[in-house]
Parts: C-alpha cells; structure tokens; sequence
C-alpha cells in the first residue's frame, strides 16, 4: 500500500511540437501523409481528441499554428500515459507485466 508518483512534461513538451504517442509508436503529425488521413490517431483510443478530431484536422491545425492543435495532442499523450500506467499496474496486480512489457514494446517499437 503504497503511492508511487512521478512528474514530466514530455506528453505535453512533445504534443505542443507536433509529436504523438501511438501504441505503434510516436508519430511526427505535421508529415504530409497525414493531410488526407481522416482517421482519429488510434482508433480504439478513448481520449477526447481520438473520439472528436481526425488525424488530417490535426494536422492542418499544426500546419495552420492553430493553438488547439497543441492542446489536442498534448490531451492525447496525457491519455496515452496514464492509460499506459494503469495497464502496467493492472498487470503487476495480475503477475503479468512482464508479458504485457513483451506485447507493448513489440508494437511501440515496431518500426514498419
């Protein structure tokens, strides 16, 4: 029964500067494959920008120097981490983090 805690900026440093962590990576959202993408940044993600915005709107928002395009993004990183924090501890609970690390970093650092 304790509270680990730690703080950084990195999701919100990274998001206002147009990078995004995807569960397949961090992608750059201001390349130009993703001006015709109108896909949400990770489909089965449940953060507000994921359920409202598309990958294009993004775009043309960090393109456009649109203040809500950092906001966006910085609200999807945040989800992504904390999102990511709560499975590890999930899998801690249930004696399977280290299957679970196998999985994440098997996609994370997919470099296809």
């Amino acid at each position: 029964n304790g509270v680990d805690l730690f703080d950084c900026v990195l999701p919100t440093r990274l998001g206002r500067n147009g990078t995004i962590y995807t569960k397949n990576g961090k992608i750059i959202i201001m390349n130009t494959k993703f001006r015709n993408d109108f896909s949400p940044i990770e489909k089965d993600c449940e953060c507000y920008t994921c359920k409202n915005y598309t990958r294009s709107y993004i775009a043309h928002l960090f393109h456009g120097k649109e203040m809500l395009a950092g906001t966006l993004a910085s609200i999807h990183n945040l989800y992504f981490i904390i999102h990511l924090v709560d499975q590890i501890r999930q899998s801690i609970i249930n004696d399977t983090f280290y299957e679970y690390k196998k999985e994440f970093l098997e996609g994370y650092l997919n470099k296809d």
